[in-house]
């Protein structure tokens, strides 16, 4: 039987929006399941605490569990490649990291490639983290601490939570910018990395805020710095290093991705809460006492983000010659 051509442009302009609309049907009853939540990392730090925090506002909003996942290992690398391999269905996100645009240029042979392979669906905060100093430093500024540093070349020891951490390259791209010359001592995590701090082993780190915050405050370590561009608020009374080191910026942030070809529908609902909760003042209070602010954004926002940090820290990365352990 043929057509008239009206009737079949009609029929197949009709059948072209199927899909659409299913999806759009389909996103608007999503989830009708539980969601898995893949964290790269071990129960009780600041990612894992991140997404309890956010799973439990989008398990009240959406109405279906939000359950945690800790993938620890290669450093954050398992975890997300179990998202890459994971049906872009909405039922698995990652809990993306700074750590991911880290790795992109740390690591040589990963199986996947993660600005490629993860779609961005929301942020959820931007941490600053803290230079710190034992007490029995002579420093007690950062100014004074490169005076100090230059005057001691190689004498002092910056400790980090291992190799290619966050803290780490923190810190490359201090002695990168200021021309200092100190040590290098990786630990395996930053319980560890603070212990040797507070207990003299080791003279600075550049820690998160979350997990140094109680040292500083007791008087156990001297904070001389924030690493963000501006003073954090759990810390108002630290200069950031920037008013010292013109241009220099070094923030963790945090956000979710799902697996390539999520549909847009189910990213744009996700994002939507997320945001809905990062304006809420319970969350940001939570996240601000954590030295991690809410920041909310579109995915588009989130992917510049992305690209722009993993640019930036390949050319630290580069210059100091890290390798992966």
């Amino acid at each position: 039987m043929k057509l008239p051509r009206r009737q079949f442009l009609h029929l197949a302009a009709g059948a072209a929006t199927l899909p659409a609309v299913s999806r759009f049907a389909w996103a608007q009853t999503y989830p009708t399941r539980p969601v898995r939540i893949i964290v790269g990392f071990a129960a009780g730090g600041i990612a894992d605490i991140h997404a309890r925090l956010m799973g439990q506002w989008l398990l009240e909003r959406l109405g279906q569990p939000f359950i945690i996942e800790n993938r620890p290992g290669a450093g954050s690398n398992i975890g997300t490649e179990a998202v890459v391999k994971s049906p872009p269905d909405g039922y698995t996100l990652l809990l993306a990291t700074s750590t991911n645009a880290i790795n992109a240029t740390l690591y040589d042979k990963l199986s996947f490639n993660f600005i490629r392979d993860i779609a961005p669906v929301a942020t959820i905060s931007r941490n600053a983290f803290v230079m710190v100093a034992h007490p029995s430093m002579p420093a007690k500024t950062v100014p004074e601490f490169i005076a100090y540093a230059k005057a001691n070349p190689g004498k002092i020891n910056i400790a980090s939570a291992g190799t290619g951490s966050a803290g780490h390259v923190f810190g490359e791209l201090f002695k990168m910018m200021t021309g200092i010359n100190t040590v290098h001592v990786p630990y395996r995590g930053a319980a560890p990395a603070l212990a040797d701090l507070v207990a003299g082993q080791v003279q600075a780190y550049f820690a998160p805020t979350a997990a140094s915050i109680e040292y500083i405050r007791a008087g156990k370590l001297r904070a001389l710095a924030v690493t963000t561009a501006t003073r954090s608020e759990a810390l108002p009374d630290i200069p950031a290093v920037n008013e010292f080191v013109p241009g220099y910026e070094a923030s963790g942030w945090s956000g979710f991705g799902s697996p390539k070809g999520t549909p847009t529908e189910v990213i744009d609902k996700l994002n939507k809460e997320i945001n809905a909760g990062l304006a809420d003042p319970k969350i940001k209070a939570q996240l601000a006492d954590l030295g991690s602010p809410a920041l909310a954004g579109l995915p588009a926002d989130f992917s510049r983000l992305i690209a722009a940090d993993t640019e930036k820290w390949a050319k630290v990365i580069k210059f100091a010659g890290i390798k992966a352990e």
